[in-house]
């Protein structure tokens, strides 16, 4: 976001499941408070999440002024990475005004909303394995 802050609108949407107090702030919300110019929001349930088809935390989706989707996925390589990889390498492409070669990447991180029976915070973030 540093260099991209006049050429982006970011907000950072933190999925707050049904039956969890404060579930949005933890360390991460703390972090992206601190990135210049991204905005903060409480998906309450996962609304938005649903609406956007985003099912694993660290989904990224890039649209276009008039509403076009450019890029939709990770930009890690892996879960917890840091650094660069094709989805950070696609946001960057499209912001400077180039085609990407890739303009949807894999999502590593943690299932966003599990049915409803599971209360267990832990429950949320397992292996994984499947995304």
């Amino acid at each position: 976001m540093a260099h991209s802050q006049d050429k982006v609108d970011a907000t950072a949407v933190f999925v707050k499941p049904a039956h969890f107090d404060e579930w949005e702030k933890t360390d991460l919300w703390t972090s992206a408070k601190n990135i210049p110019g991204v905005k903060l929001r409480v998906d309450e349930n996962g609304v938005e999440a649903e609406r956007f088809q985003s099912d694993t935390s660290g989904q990224v989706a890039l649209y276009s002024p008039d509403g076009k989707l450019l890029f939709n996925g990770g930009i890690t390589g892996s879960r917890g990475h840091f650094g660069d990889n094709d989805g950070l390498t696609a946001i960057e492409a499209l912001l400077a005004g180039n085609n990407p070669t890739k303009t949807n990447t894999p999502v590593f991180g943690c299932r966003l909303i599990k049915a409803p029976a599971k209360t267990n915070a832990e429950e949320f973030c397992d292996a994984n394995d499947d995304n």
